[in-house]
């Protein structure tokens, strides 16, 4: 709860400062005549301009809000060179991702080539090789990645340390917190760098906030009783939770969809603790979000499913949506045998590990 205030505090504290305007100019050069050339604010992914290479050069102009990180690039190509619209003018190559511009962005336009060069250069080689290439080469080619992403994140942590007191690790945030997690993330947002202040990080402390938030208030099931309520089966029939749950046995309730492609991906998982443990008192019943009874039933079918089925059909309002806070799925409780939720989303190897832990091998 500290780390979310903190955020909080720090967000309020500097949003107002963002709302300055100004002016920025690209000149860039292509070998792509005739190709579109955008402008996209990085933050909120607007469109800020559009122009065409013509005679292997072209100009964007216009306002920003200050320091906003703008990237520019060209149709058919994902890569876009990063700046900071510091008010000095840019000069573009997109031949070779490098840029001409004040000394903060020069460094963020080389940190950026540099940390996304090894993942880049395998991802190419990849694309030259054929289906059955990769797979006579797949030791290699995934050896070849492990070592790209730890270079990947040594130049992250690098950024972070030789940059501290500049913008340029704004624009590395996600993969920061992707390597390095949320934890290491607060401990440097406590030296209070000049970075965190900026827009991008605070719309991502936000997103944090937000989403830790959401786990607090879905974890605060456990330890609780489980809540009834009721619902109907493949055959219309209404049955409650409590049928079910609080009867003796260790009780999964899932919630998925038919349409949710992680919760098919899952259900294989979720098959094979069933067979395991249902003989020793494991039971599942699944909840769906789903809208129609056929595919709902057809999934049950396909993915072979044999256990208890209940729906109101109402998708994401479902009543159990309301009571159990579900707001994305794949999730689920585990109900012990007396009716108290032991734990919550739980998935892949934590499902059997949970189980293993109660019913032994």
């Amino acid at each position: 709860m500290k780390k979310i205030m903190f955020m909080t505090a720090l967000m309020m504290a500097v949003l107002p400062t963002w709302a300055q305007q100004v002016k920025y100019t690209v000149n860039g050069i292509s070998n792509n005549n005739g190709a579109t050339v955008m402008l996209v604010n990085r933050q909120t992914l607007q469109q800020l301009g559009t122009t065409v290479v013509t005679n292997g050069k072209f100009t964007l102009s216009g306002t920003a809000e200050k320091d906003a990180l703008l990237a520019v690039g060209q149709t058919g190509l994902d890569w876009g060179t990063l700046f900071f619209n510091d008010g000095t003018p840019v000069t573009i190559n997109l031949n070779d991702s490098t840029l001409k511009g004040s000394p903060t962005n020069e460094r963020l336009v080389a940190y950026d080539v540099a940390t996304n060069a090894p993942i880049g250069n395998i991802q190419r080689k990849m694309l030259s090789m054929s289906e059955e290439e990769q797979e006579s080469k797949k030791l290699e080619l995934t050896t070849a990645m492990v070592f790209a992403m730890m270079q990947m994140s040594y130049q992250v942590e690098k950024i972070f340390k030789e940059e501290n007191e500049t913008l340029i690790p704004a624009a590395f945030i996600d993969e920061y917190l992707q390597m390095f997690g949320e934890e290491k993330l607060d401990s440097i947002l406590n030296l209070k760098p000049v970075w965190a202040n900026h827009p991008l990080v605070q719309a991502k402390l936000k997103q944090i906030a937000q989403q830790r938030a959401a786990e607090e208030k879905k974890n605060a099931f456990i330890g609780q009783q489980f809540t009834d309520l009721e619902e109907a089966d493949v055959d219309g029939n209404m049955h409650k939770l409590s049928e079910y749950v609080g009867k003796g046995k260790w009780v999964l309730v899932d919630f998925w969809a038919s349409w949710c492609g992680p919760c098919k991906a899952e259900m294989p998982n979720v098959v094979a603790a069933y067979n395991k443990y249902h003989a020793k008192g494991f039971d599942i019943v699944g909840l769906s979000f789903d809208n129609k009874k056929e595919p709902w039933v057809k999934a049950i079918n396909e993915l072979k499913m044999p256990w208890t089925h209940l729906s109101d059909l109402k998708g994401w309002n479902t009543v159990a949506s309301g009571i159990y806070n579900v707001n994305a799925i794949p999730d689920n409780l585990l109900i012990d045998p007396q009716g108290k939720i032991v734990a919550r989303g739980l998935r892949a190897d934590a499902l059997h590990a949970k189980l293993k832990a109660i019913f032994g091998e």
